[in-house]
């Protein structure tokens, strides 16, 4: 890691702190006090869900999000699994594709298991996920909080074969900086608001 990367990192984790905690206060201003109840509604009183994540140096954590899939379907299920959309709920499928259902990671981020950007976080009981864990480990972006986005979420949304994906880790790790973030943090939000497509 450069030098200058160790010096950016505090002032990294200073902006997650300020950013989540605005954040919070913005999403439960205009999101969350409807997106809750009627989550709650639709799914009969379980509107949140806690998925078990590998985070910083291979850490776990549980990753926060709005219950999108039904209730009696594999929460482990992930978006290449045969019929996975088909287990969404109709107000899960509006969260995805409006990237609602990943704003509760804000509180994720706040008590330090997160950032703003980072790796993308993985769970480990798949054979796909652990390899790209083990290929973090190779090339250094384990020791980085997971991000709400990352370099490889906007390649690509969705899943990546974990080659890829640790290769889009790898040359964050290598380049991360203010600049980086908040090119990627803008990209972000324009793909959220469909100004912008995959790269």
């Amino acid at each position: 890691m450069k030098t200058s990367q160790k010096i950016y990192l505090p002032f990294k984790r200073l902006i997650g702190i300020f950013g989540s905690f605005v954040g919070i206060i913005v999403c439960f201003s205009l999101l969350w006090w409807w997106v809750i109840p009627v989550n709650a509604i639709v799914t009969k009183g379980h509107p949140f869900f806690a998925r078990h994540r590998i985070g910083k140096d291979g850490k776990a954590f549980r990753c926060l999000k709005f219950r999108s899939m039904k209730n009696d379907v594999n929460p482990h299920m992930s978006s290449l699994d045969k019929g996975v959309y088909d287990n969404l709920t109709g107000f899960g499928k509006f969260l995805r594709v409006t990237s609602i259902d990943e704003t509760l990671q804000l509180f994720n981020i706040l008590i330090g298991q997160m950032a703003f950007i980072g790796p993308r976080p993985l769970i480990d009981v798949n054979d796909t996920d652990i390899k790209t864990i083990n290929l973090r480990k190779e090339n250094g972006s384990i020791r980085l909080r997971p991000g709400l986005s990352g370099y490889a979420q906007i390649h690509k949304r969705g899943e990546l074969e974990p080659e890829i994906k640790a290769m889009y880790d790898g040359i964050y790790f290598e380049h991360f900086s203010l600049w980086w973030d908040t090119k990627i943090f803008t990209y972000t939000i324009l793909r959220v608001f469909g100004a912008a497509k995959g790269r």
